[in-house]
């Protein structure tokens, strides 16, 4: 039985890709637990307990080997897969995904856009040329895609949701400001920007009522 590893851990694991990628790239190979923390701002403890959930990394009295750690935790994180996506939503948010080539760089590869009006499709982002949203479903299809990004109005999102699972999708990387519906088998990360800022707006107003 594989084990069960907590949400909270797995949210962890992309900051220290981050981080041992910038340690590799100042040329530092080797690393403390307690340099970790202190770089990070986890405690050592933490990140012991967080890395054993996924084997033995690191030796008593020598710490961690950085690009060894680096490789594994991208295979954690199935970093060494390559994703075909696509994008449904050709506005300011979807094209400023599409012109992110971090994502190319980390194994998601976006093949096309995809837009319901008519003003966009036909345009280009990039080398990607914005598609009908009509001709989607048989698009991923043919071209075997498995992620899909939603950055439609929250009114279309769901209806989109169902066409993308009708079709094949089982990632799905959702910005509409609305909880999708879907088959337990489907995997859905959302990402909802103005809760992000409204807990900016709490994190603020308590800190100026603390200043009063």
């Amino acid at each position: 039985m594989a084990k069960h590893i907590s949400m909270a851990v797995i949210r962890r694991l992309p900051k220290y890709h981050r981080y041992l990628k910038d340690l590799l790239e100042r040329d530092i190979h080797r690393i403390s637990s307690k340099e970790l923390s202190e770089i990070i701002g986890f405690t050592a403890s933490q990140i012991r307990q967080d890395l054993n959930n996924f084997g033995g990394f690191g030796q008593q009295g020598y710490g961690y080997n950085v690009e060894e750690l680096y490789n594994e935790i991208g295979k954690i994180l199935g970093l060494n897969n390559v994703y075909k996506t696509i994008i449904v939503g050709a506005g300011n948010l979807g094209q400023a995904i599409a012109n992110y080539s971090g994502f190319q760089k980390s194994g998601f590869e976006i093949k096309a856009l995809f837009e319901a009006n008519p003003r966009f499709i036909g345009l280009k982002i990039r080398e990607l040329e914005i598609l009908d949203v009509e001709i989607m479903e048989d698009y991923i299809k043919e071209n075997d895609i498995k992620i899909a990004v939603i950055c439609t109005p929250k009114e279309s999102a769901q209806d989109v949701a169902d066409k993308l699972v009708r079709a094949g999708i089982n990632g799905i990387w959702n910005f509409a400001p609305v909880d999708l519906e879907l088959p337990e088998d489907v995997v859905v990360e959302n990402v909802h920007l103005t809760e992000s800022l409204f807990t900016l707006s709490y994190l603020l107003n308590e800190k100026n009522k603390a200043t009063k």
